[in-house]
């Protein structure tokens, strides 16, 4: 399992990107999702999230996702990275 231990980010507000923040939480995970298309792929873009959280091994952790219209790579991108700079042993 990986260990979140620090609020961490990545990604912009630009058009076509999204910002992920990732925050310490010992209650499970907590997303937060705003989107421009939350209507039409709200549930596309956090089955993302859940399934890119659980390869990375994050069980407990508060998410906050902000989209504006990127692609799910980009998403999943965004999310692996501030696992990366929240996670236990990175600088």
């Amino acid at each position: 399992m990986t260990k979140i231990i620090r609020s961490a980010s990545a990604g912009t507000l630009e058009s076509n990107d999204v910002f992920v923040e990732i925050e310490p939480w010992d209650q499970g995970l907590q997303l937060t999702l705003e989107s421009l298309v939350k209507q039409q792929f709200g549930d596309a873009i956090e089955r993302s999230v859940r399934e890119t959280l659980a390869q990375c091994g994050v069980e407990q952790a508060k998410l906050s996702v902000v989209d504006q219209g990127a692609l799910d790579c980009v998403l999943r991108a965004r999310v692996e990275t501030a696992v990366a700079r929240g996670r236990e042993g990175q600088a």
